[in-house]
């Protein structure tokens, strides 16, 4: 098993391949924080890759086998194909050579909070509202987010005490490198369909990470998602469960209330705890379950009641969760995240509900797999909206697969009653949207790609307008 100790400097030299993803350049910027050496490289700049240079670190953009350098560690994330030279190169040194989620396993041993969330629904949501309260109650803990959050001004924040919370991602199975003091599983759905064989593959990996756990650990689980039952049987630790109008949860969520924003509250209680009311100021029945997620975690750890509910009420989102990016003669222009049906239907739902004029989702599909495995339920995924826009497939670490089009999911949409179009590029895609949008118009783009640039491209043209 490979070791990592955060103290001892016997990797001086880190060099990181791909450094420019969300949790690659948070590990970065954390590991540079504490003095270490970095480097790294990635095809093409980014947001990460220049907050990363303005940190001091040697960047790379593109990705041959003269960026090794007499590495002392070299850490690659999943993205990375076997071909890459730069990745051979690594391999040919006698230096270990490890992936992100194998590091980030050995990063999260080095302290005695750590906190990790995972489901396939959720993460960075539940992760940036903990976030919000461990920053805010002042336990100056490190920070590891799959998103940018204002409270930390980025994805990463540098502590110097004994808690670490991080995202605990299931893809390629990497949950089971994970050790964490608390375990929080959200939920648990066919996704990765790339990597996994199907679901039953996905829960056997969350089982294995279960039993990961030692006596000491805690797992905070939702005992409302019937594959997380499943894994109940197998945690060693003290098992924490949470549910709405559940009786036979520990923590149980009751007296539900929307008020005229669509902003939820809603009673918590725990037989030791008693009740506790807790109000939000985000929109969306799931996020009743990101935040008891929330506010068990903190609470679990010694965050006082009081603390954790205020807190929460001024949490705000993450960037592109359910984000208001800018307008356009009159349209409000929106991105997100979501790019599995269920998140898909669940933020359009929530939107729905408070739409002033026409609704407008633009979609970018994420990975032909995902795309083509789960055709049926993208198909069912849009009626909240009064329009879907779908643009070309984002391939991300895909290769090209001639059996899956955008256009195949325009004609099923169509079929199934939903005003759909096809439109191969954004700037195609923006000319549309701007010759339709007008006044109280909601416009949505979603997706894990890259569709909230998109949103500032249609953002960027309103502000011209004016």
């Amino acid at each position: 098993m490979f070791t990592f100790n955060i103290d001892d400097k016997k990797y001086k030299k880190i060099h990181f391949i791909g450094i420019g993803g969300i949790s690659m350049s948070g590990i970065a910027g954390l590991l540079n924080y504490y003095g270490y050496e970095i480097s790294g490289s990635d095809r093409e700049e980014s947001e990460e890759t220049d907050r990363l240079i303005d940190e001091g670190v040697e960047v790379y953009i593109g990705q041959r086998k003269e960026n090794i350098k007499n590495p002392d560690l070299v850490i690659y994330t999943d993205a990375i194909l076997p071909e890459n030279e730069e990745l051979k190169a690594a391999l040919a040194l006698d230096v270990p050579v490890v992936t992100r989620g194998v590091f980030l396993g050995a990063l999260m041993r080095n302290y005695k909070y750590s906190i990790a969330v995972s489901g396939s629904h959720g993460k960075s949501t539940v992760t940036s509202m903990i976030a919000e309260i461990l920053i805010k109650a002042k336990t100056d803990p490190s920070i590891l987010l799959g998103g940018e959050f204002d409270t930390i001004d980025g994805n990463v924040h540098c502590g110097n005490s004994d808690y670490m919370l991080t995202e605990a991602c299931e893809y390629k199975g990497n949950i089971l490198n994970y050790y964490p003091q608390m375990a929080i599983i959200l939920n648990i759905d066919e996704d990765h369909l790339d990597y996994y064989k199907d679901l039953n593959h996905i829960i056997d990996t969350f089982i294995g990470y279960m039993k990961n756990l030692d006596e000491n650990a805690k797992a905070v689980i939702n005992i409302d998602d019937e594959n997380c039952l499943k894994l109940l049987d197998h945690i060693k630790g003290e098992v924490i469960t949470f549910g709405i109008d559940h009786p036979k949860a520990i923590y149980n969520i009751t007296n539900i209330h929307f008020d005229p924003h669509g902003y939820s509250s809603f009673d918590i209680t725990k037989k030791e705890m008693g009740t506790v009311h807790v109000e939000l100021s985000i929109l969306g029945r799931f996020n009743i379950y990101n935040a008891a997620a929330a506010f068990i975690a903190c609470y679990e750890t010694g965050i006082p009641t009081e603390e954790i509910i205020r807190y929460l009420k001024g949490y705000k989102h993450l960037h592109r969760r359910m984000e208001v990016v800018g307008q356009y003669n009159g349209a409000t222009i929106m991105t997100d995240y979501g790019h599995h049906p269920k998140e898909i239907q669940a933020t359009l739902k929530a939107l729905n509900e408070h739409k002033k004029g026409r609704f407008i989702t633009v979609f970018q599909p994420h990975t032909y797999s995902r795309t083509k495995r789960l055709f049926n339920e993208f198909v069912e995924s849009f009626y909240d909206c009064d329009e879907v826009v779908v643009t070309e497939i984002y391939a991300a670490r895909e290769n090209f697969d001639s059996s899956i089009h955008s256009v195949d999911l325009v004609k099923k949409l169509r079929e199934a009653g939903v005003d759909a179009k096809y439109y191969k590029t954004f700037a195609e895609a923006r000319d549309y949207i701007e010759e339709i949008a007008g006044e109280n118009d909601l416009v949505l783009t979603t997706g894990c790609g890259t569709p909230d640039r998109l949103a500032k491209m249609i953002a960027a043209d309103g502000d011209r307008r004016q």
